[in-house]
């Protein structure tokens, strides 16, 4: 009986090695390709980051309301890029309230929420919110007598009505499309979808370290799409185990320090939270504790993968307005500590009447460190923790 299969020949082999290793190369490899200049620690060994998070931009445009909220989130983010200078700015979801759109382009708002780093040559990377891609949801009193306001929406292709929300994938599309040499953010593994906000960025090292070239990763960020909106909000297995992949393959002996960043927090923020409405104590630290933990639908198995690699040392998240607090998680099989952080409400659109700013991290290289704090829209900086012991 003839065999129907035989060994493939080396150059099917290489072709085949290729091919795999290219769909696991991380994300800098390929904004290299693309001509933006990778990330790198300065000439200090610093990287700073900033992070805004809930942004909204675009809730009720048909009011005078919703585009004065917006113009007071553009204050936000200029008040805190200018006072930090930060090297990366990370929007952590909820660019905009999509549910609140009476528009077929969502990307009008969303170019207008990146618009504040972009304008100051920040390079920046996002990640999906539950609010990025919902369904319209139309207003109760728009069936009254007086019907359907007036509607207004940013000029740009595709303005005029329409009430579907637009995908993750056309977000994604347009801001990289259109913002090549400064987003950083991908569309991640197609495999991996309706999760689409997963992507690893690698921070160059400033190559003064002994042994070490100016090639070598001396960070690494991973970004996680939790879901929510157009799917349930979870992190799900196919995820866990992506990042187990690309963790194992950029970082195999666990060397180089890793950092996480994803929107809804996981079940383990509700496990190490402190009483709602509480004051804060150490070990977590933070100025505001105003509401019970959101989590995510169910946990398959992100956690325990994190807390099984010392390497991991804070995941960043932001979902709930009114909690800014960082807590050290105690997993069962943890090896070295792991924080657990929110990030600060920096939009004026979304519930919540707490004073605005956003969560500011800089890690520095050799030795390596990592600190966060809060820096306010008026300037003040509070809450800083140490995130490394």
């Amino acid at each position: 009986m003839h065999k129907w299969w035989r060994s493939p020949g080396p150059a099917l082999l290489a072709a085949a090695l290729a091919i795999v290793v290219a769909a696991l190369r991380p994300a800098t490899e390929h904004a290299a390709a693309k001509g933006r200049p990778p990330l790198r620690f300065g000439p200090g060994g610093a990287f700073k980051v900033a992070l805004f998070a809930d942004l909204h931009y675009g809730e009720d445009a048909w009011t005078d309301w919703g585009p004065a909220q917006d113009a007071a989130s553009d204050r936000v983010m200029a008040a805190v890029l200018d006072a930090e200078n930060p090297d990366l700015v990370v929007y952590l979801g909820d660019l905009v309230t999509a549910n609140n759109l009476p528009v077929p382009n969502a990307s009008l708002y969303w170019d207008r929420a990146v618009s504040a780093a972009r304008g100051r040559g920040v390079p920046w990377a996002t990640v999906f919110g539950n609010h990025d891609d919902m369904a319209f949801e139309w207003p109760p009193e728009w069936f009254s007598p007086d019907g359907v306001p007036p509607l207004r929406w940013p000029p740009g292709p595709g303005s005029g009505c329409g009430f579907r929300g637009t995908p993750r994938t056309d977000l994604m599309a347009a801001e990289t499309g259109a913002n090549r040499l400064l987003s950083y953010s991908s569309s991640g593994p197609r495999e991996l979808w309706p999760s689409v906000s997963n992507y690893v960025l690698q921070v160059l090292s400033r190559g003064r370290r002994a042994r070490c070239d100016d090639h070598d990763p001396a960070l690494l960020m991973y970004f996680l799409d939790s879901g929510g909106g157009s799917y349930t909000e979870v992190v799900s297995s196919a995820q866990v185990r992506w990042f187990h992949t690309q963790s194992q393959f950029l970082n195999p002996d666990g060397r180089i320090p890793e950092l996480i960043f994803w929107h809804i927090p996981s079940t383990a923020y509700a496990k190490v939270a402190p009483k709602a409405k509480s004051g804060i104590r150490k070990p977590c630290v933070g100025s505001i504790n105003e509401e019970e933990v959101a989590p995510q639908a169910a946990e398959w198995g992100m956690m325990d993968a994190l807390a099984k690699r010392p390497s991991v040392k804070a995941v960043f998240v932001g979902h709930n307005h009114g909690l800014d607090w960082c807590c050290p998680y105690d997993g069962e099989e943890q090896e070295q500590e792991l924080w657990l952080c929110f990030a600060r409400h920096t939009g004026y659109g979304g519930y919540g009447d707490w004073p605005r700013g956003a969560r500011i991290l800089e890690v520095t290289e050799e030795p390596f460190s990592a600190v966060s704090w809060i820096r306010m829209e008026n300037g003040t900086r509070h809450s800083d923790v140490t995130l490394t012991s």
